[in-house]
């Protein structure tokens, strides 16, 4: 029987985000320094994704401008 891998950005995406998750945490049970620890991770996250953003951004003007029909 034939078996096919797939890899990771091949595969579809889980239903949900991930931060609507997190928003809908209780967070009552977290400690203060605990909360500065997720406070932390989600500001590195935000980072992350902008830098990525960013990124992709330049990418598509960079196809926009090669592939872009001229002007008549």
């Amino acid at each position: 029987m034939l078996q096919l891998v797939m890899d990771e950005e091949d595969r579809p995406r889980a239903k949900g985000d991930a931060a609507s998750k997190l928003a809908g945490e209780d967070l009552a049970p977290y400690s203060q320094a605990e909360l500065d620890e997720r406070i932390a991770a989600l500001e590195a996250e935000i980072a992350r994704v902008s830098a990525h953003r960013s990124k992709t951004a330049a990418h598509m003007q960079a196809a926009d401008a090669l592939f872009k029909k001229p002007a008549s």
